[in-house]
């Protein structure tokens, strides 16, 4: 596979956004693959991804979020979006490159996965953008209860007045993630939660670019990108026919252990949505594209994707 490194306009107007596009050597393109990667972390940790999809044709598209890789200005706060409605922004700026791409590539089919926060990204992409892409993949997502997500927003608001919105907040990172080591025997790290694969979660910490802790502004834009998927009014947005696959590790403390995909599926069913898939992996944890049986879960979503696609 090709793979160009290039920056386009963030939909916030003041910064570019860092973008990779990986394309097949040769061969007819037979889609658009693009991918929305996660909370502290960038897009090329999807890269084998990436070789896996090209080596079937497919265009493999994927940006660094606001605040993320080298979409991080110089000088500037890792886990920190924008000021001006980030939850929305960063949806345009998936929606910005897509566009980008798509007049690259018109006429083929558009395949969206998103992953973790990546997922909430992309869950709030299909109520707005849906019908511009023929299916998507929800993996390793949570439906954290309302309430939670509400209090969560008032404090976040509250600490804003006093410590200002690119404050860290190591506070609310350890309410959030603290607990996620609690059924792992003797955790080694603070990250196993994130794979049974050790060799994945050392990579993960000695990473500069992953694992770093919010601003405040940062956990604002994922609690704003979680509650907005409560609303009726914009799931009702998500086109019926869209083909949606939900993928999660059983182990995995994001998606309470395998429950909150089908629950994240049954919040769309009530909606009138009606081809939509869930698949658990037994024995893995959050980044099931890391675990031992990466390979399987590839192959999984490849086939998914070629029988609705």
């Amino acid at each position: 596979m090709q793979r160009e490194d290039f920056f386009y306009d963030s939909r916030d107007g003041e910064n570019k956004i860092h973008a990779v596009r990986w394309t097949p050597d040769e061969g007819e393109v037979k889609g658009i693959f693009q991918i929305v990667h996660g909370m502290a972390e960038y897009i090329d940790r999807y890269e084998d991804l990436a070789a896996f999809m090209t080596e079937k044709g497919w265009v493999v598209i994927g940006e660094d979020h606001l605040g993320h890789g080298k979409s991080i200005p110089v000088g500037g706060t890792p886990g920190y979006f924008c000021k001006v409605d980030p939850a929305t922004v960063v949806v345009r700026d998936v929606h910005r490159l897509k566009k980008l791409t798509q007049e690259m590539y018109p006429g083929v089919p558009i395949v969206l996965l998103g992953h973790s926060m990546g997922s909430f990204i992309a869950r709030n992409y299909i109520s707005r953008y849906g019908t511009g892409i023929q299916a998507a993949i929800i993996m390793g997502t949570g439906m954290q209860p309302r309430g939670l997500i509400k209090v969560s927003k008032a404090m976040v608001a509250v600490q804003k007045l006093f410590l200002g919105e690119k404050h860290v907040a190591r506070a609310l990172n350890n309410m959030g993630f603290g607990a996620y080591n609690k059924r792992i025997e003797n955790p080694r790290t603070d990250f196993d939660w994130l794979s049974v694969n050790q060799k994945n979660v050392d990579k993960y910490m000695m990473d500069p670019l992953c694992g770093f802790v919010f601003t405040l502004n940062g956990f604002g834009t994922l609690f704003e990108l979680i509650d907005r998927l409560y609303d009726k009014n914009n799931l009702a947005k998500v086109p019926n026919d869209l083909p949606l696959l939900y993928v999660s590790g059983a182990e995995d403390p994001v998606g309470d252990y395998g429950k909150a995909p089908g629950l994240a599926m049954e919040s769309l069913k009530e909606m009138g949505v009606k081809d939509m898939t869930v698949k658990i992996y037994p024995g893995d944890r959050h980044e099931i594209l890391n675990e031992d049986d990466k390979d399987t879960v590839k192959e999984d979503l490849y086939q998914w994707i070629m029988s609705k696609v």
